[in-house]
């Protein structure tokens, strides 16, 4: 069984992803007042769940595809 590098990427994206977002949620709003009162932590974390998701829904996907054609096609001895 092959690991689909995307998966766990999408794992660690969706989770960081989530924990900013809670946090620039949930957070103190004075800590924004600095930045012109962009709440960075939630924009940043939205950004990284979107793209945790989509990493996560191309692995999953590519993993209930089916085989590839490499995997579908005959093993062949090598005559050298």
């Amino acid at each position: 069984m092959r690991l689909d590098i995307r998966l766990p990427i999408g794992l660690l994206f969706s989770i960081c992803g989530i924990l900013l977002v809670l946090f620039g949620a949930l957070g103190n709003r004075q800590l924004y007042e600095r930045s012109l009162d962009i709440n960075i932590n939630l924009w940043w974390g939205l950004a990284m769940l979107v793209f945790g998701i989509v990493m996560l829904a191309l692995g999953w996907r590519h993993k209930h595809a089916g085989p590839s054609v490499d995997e579908r096609a005959p093993r062949v001895a090598n005559p050298h």
